[in-house]
């Protein structure tokens, strides 16, 4: 016998091929730089799905045909299900299997941007794209879990960071290449990019990453509260939409926001009597728990306002591509790889209290800055706000990090991130939402006396008037390419044949103006917002140090 041949032990059993194929199976399970391909091919979908979007809106909406508040929804719904379903999601990992519900999330991810990308209207974009939040909802949260099952803790930080920069790259490149799809493919194809990512992601994780959770996970869902606050935060936000149309002082609207305000306090009876609440609602009793949570949501509300209407003013007025707009806002997202570890280093050093007034003073700035542009301003008037505003974010995020999770116990420091990631999203859900309808209510109250003054005869303007939802997106309504054919026809029969090039002219420059107004208005609320918000600042403080990884992971 060779001596390299095995030598069979009297009373062994020699191991089966399916038992050694189990054997090496499990072995090739919990691989962890595997594990970490998985889960940043999983971050980086949600996280392009966050940017993308904002530069395909103005073609969406003209191929759709969809209205302001249609837009919004397409990205409110998406972030109210992220927001209202992240704990959930979570809970669901640590009790069912963090592994398990992460692949439910990245395929329901990649099914429900198929069925964005196939959406024959806008409706149904809507449906697809709250579907898509609740996926995101599954899949966000137990990533970094499942980095942390999968590495030692002398590698985990180093993981924690490439996991924290591919989601950041995500973010960074997301206009461009957005703009590049939009531009020379279709706005669908922003979706149908994640088929591939949420494949691959789907075959590393079910073929390398092993399964964990919580064995001692015996708590309830909370089930009532995910309703009572998902239930308040939508009422809430349809008033706020539905304020464009309707008027802020309408019946139809208080109606709506003192429904949503009654529902939340359900929530709030709720969670203080429930056994195993979503929301402990003792972390509140530190000072620094909810100026952090507040301040966060300033943060977001700030950046997805200005990202949604700010793409909707560089291609709509200012008439640039979507690639353009893509690169043009570049400083603005490609600020936050920098802007981070800024944030950071000011943090460990000085506290959370410096970083974050000095974010708040920046965004003040910033929004002054953008409330004067107008529709002829040169990319030279524009970049060095949109560059201010991601210097601002990284700065308030990773501060406001330390300020909510650095003050709360270490065991609820998931409940305390959940949090946080709550705020990112409702952040964003009020951000377009007030803004849409601060710029809708100036047009709908200002685009008559700017069609007046221009001497727009009254069977035109009345047309136009009624245009005003297009306007409210920057649209002019003789832009042959944006507008409707039949609001052109319309126009074209009011004002007796082809409207002559002045009357186009007087429209355009109504309309235009009228948009600017609005946009004026919005960035003047945010300029109060965030001084509001720098003062909160001074509330924070640092409390314990925390582990590196709890800072990428927030």
């Amino acid at each position: 016998m060779s001596a390299s041949s095995p030598t069979a032990t009297p009373g062994a059993t020699t191991p089966s091929g399916r038992e050694q194929r189990d054997a090496r199976r499990a072995k090739a399970q919990g691989n962890p730089w595997l594990t970490l391909v998985a889960v940043a091919l999983g971050v980086m979908m949600v996280g392009l799905d966050g940017t993308v979007v904002g530069v395909a809106n103005p073609t969406i909406a003209a191929d759709l045909d969809a209205s302001l508040s249609g837009l919004q929804w397409v990205t409110n719904g998406y972030l109210l299900a992220l927001a209202v379903l992240l704990i959930l999601g979570g809970k669901l990992g640590d009790r069912f299997g963090r592994k398990k519900v992460f692949v439910i999330g990245i395929a329901g991810f990649a099914l429900t941007s198929l069925g964005c990308a196939l959406s024959p209207d806008i409706g149904t974009l809507i449906v697809f794209r709250v579907l898509q939040g609740v996926a995101g909802a599954l899949l966000m949260p137990n990533t970094l879990a499942l980095i942390r099952s999968a590495f030692p803790p002398a590698e985990l930080n180093r993981a924690v960071g490439i996991w924290g920069g591919s989601s950041a790259l995500a973010v960074a490149s997301g206009p461009i290449i957005g703009g590049l799809l939009v531009e020379h493919v279709s706005w669908e194809s922003i979706f149908l990019l994640n088929l591939p990512l949420g494949l691959l992601a789907m075959v590393v994780a079910l073929a390398w990453v092993k399964e964990s959770k919580d064995e001692g996970h015996t708590g309830s869902f909370d089930v009532p509260g995910v309703g009572l606050l998902s239930g308040g935060l939508f009422l809430v936000v349809w008033a706020l939409i539905k304020a464009q149309d309707k008027g802020w002082g309408s019946a139809y609207v208080l109606l709506f926001a003192l429904a949503g305000v009654v529902v939340l306090g359900l929530f709030v009876l709720r969670e203080h009597r429930a056994e195993d609440p979503l929301l402990p609602l003792d972390i509140f009793r530190e000072r620094s728990v909810w100026a952090g949570t507040l301040l966060v949501v300033v943060g977001f509300f700030a950046l997805f306002g200005v990202l949604f209407f700010i793409g909707l003013y560089l291609q709509n007025t200012h008439g640039y591509s979507p690639v353009q707009t893509g690169v043009r806002m570049l400083p603005l997202t490609a600020m936050f790889v920098v802007s981070a570890p800024l944030g950071g280093w000011m943090t460990e050093t000085y506290g959370p209290r410096p970083p974050l007034i000095l974010g708040m003073v920046l965004l003040v700035v910033a929004f002054f800055g953008l409330s004067q542009l107008e529709v002829d301003t040169s990319y030279n008037g524009q970049w060095p706000y949109f560059l201010i505003i991601g210097l601002s974010f990284g700065l308030v995020i990773v501060s406001t990090t330390q300020a909510i999770l650095g003050n709360v116990p270490v065991e609820r420091g998931g409940v305390a991130g959940g949090l946080q990631s709550t705020a990112q999203q409702l952040g964003g859900v009020l951000g377009t939402a007030v803004f849409g309808s601060i710029i809708a209510s100036k047009v709908t109250s200002s685009l008559g006396d700017e069609l007046a003054s221009r001497n727009v005869p009254g069977p035109v303007a009345a047309i136009v008037d009624k245009a005003g939802e297009l306007v409210s997106q920057g649209v002019s309504p003789v832009d042959a390419e944006k507008a409707p054919q039949s609001l052109i026809a319309g126009i074209a029969q009011a004002s007796g044949g082809t409207p002559s090039p002045q009357l186009t002219a007087s429209i355009r420059d109504a309309s235009y103006a009228t948009f600017i107004d609005g946009l004026h208005a919005a960035m003047y609320v945010g300029v109060g917002l965030a001084v509001v918000a720098a003062v909160l600042g001074l509330l924070v403080s640092r409390g314990r140090e925390l582990e590196d990884d709890e800072v990428a992971g927030a």
